[in-house]
């Protein structure tokens, strides 16, 4: 439900700065107040730069980039190239780490990105989107920082509870975000008469997509493993979308339609030849 919340918010009541500072002070300020309340967990030194600066950098450029996408671009096309970070991994992976994907993950791979291309090039101005072209491409980018967040926080996700790392990588991303948005003072909503709704909206981001969000992903990751986690993400241009109709912030279209349905069918194309290619690995490496 961020997607067309902020969509509801900018460029109305706060500018994408605003939403951002919004996000990462209050979200942070929440982490930072239950760890007073949870057990500790010691941050070995090694482990701090990497949550602190990496984590804190990512977390930064990854919510920053998302609301300026959300001020030029239609909620539920940037909603859609949301759900492509899985395939930046395993690309990731074929670049750097030498990894040999089946058939089936590059099928699924080239099909995700045809629905990309397929919103892309459907963008048109709109009231609600004033350049789509620029948002989506800055979508793109977007998904680029939550793939390098969640390569970066891998192995700490697994060694430290969720709201002892998550506190300092809140806190790190404050950081470039004071240095940059700097303009909340001026926002709209400070000097008009908003009424109740914008600030339910403001303290929503703050509680819902900027703290719950993070909390609970954490578990979900060791309880069930990051691929089938990763599975629930392809829902978000569904739910996204029905909010943002029923908000009046977008409108559906057909052409939408047939991006989802290509996206999440390439997605679990890729899924599907990730687990056959671990399972005939780990087969392998139990008869040797």
């Amino acid at each position: 439900m961020n997607i067309p919340v902020v969509k509801i918010l900018i460029p109305q009541w706060m500018d994408a700065e605003d939403v951002t500072l919004v996000r990462l002070v209050g979200g942070g300020a929440f982490f930072w107040i239950v760890s007073f309340f949870v057990k500790k967990d010691p941050i070995d030194r090694k482990d701090f730069l990497k949550i602190f600066l990496g984590g804190g950098f990512t977390v930064f450029c990854f919510i920053y980039l998302l609301n300026v996408a959300l001020k030029y671009g239609n909620p539920i096309d940037v909603s859609i190239i949301m759900t492509l970070p899985p395939v930046y991994i395993i690309i990731y992976q074929m670049i750097f780490k030498h990894r040999h994907p089946s058939w089936l993950e590059i099928a699924g791979i080239l099909i995700a990105f045809a629905g990309a291309v397929i919103v892309i090039a459907n963008g048109h101005q709109t009231e609600h989107a004033p350049n789509p072209l620029l948002g989506d491409m800055i979508a793109v980018v977007c998904g680029m920082a939550y793939m390098a967040y969640l390569l970066i926080l891998e192995k700490p996700t697994h060694k430290y509870r969720p709201v002892p790392m998550l506190k300092w990588v809140f806190l790190g991303a404050c950081i470039p975000c004071l240095a940059i948005c700097h303009g909340v003072p001026d926002a709209p909503i400070l000097h008009s008469q908003a009424g109740f709704m914008p600030w339910f909206w403001v303290v929503f981001l703050m509680l819902g997509p900027s703290f719950l969000a993070y909390l609970l992903v954490n578990p979900a990751v060791k309880m069930i493993g990051s691929e089938l986690v990763s599975i629930y993400q392809y829902f978000m241009p569904v739910v996204t979308t029905i909010v943002a109709v029923l908000l009046g912030e977008a409108k559906f279209q057909w052409i939408e339609g047939v991006a989802i349905v290509v996206i999440i069918g390439g997605m679990l194309m890729t899924d599907i030849g990730n687990r056959r290619g671990n399972k005939q690995k780990n087969t392998e490496t139990s008869h040797s």
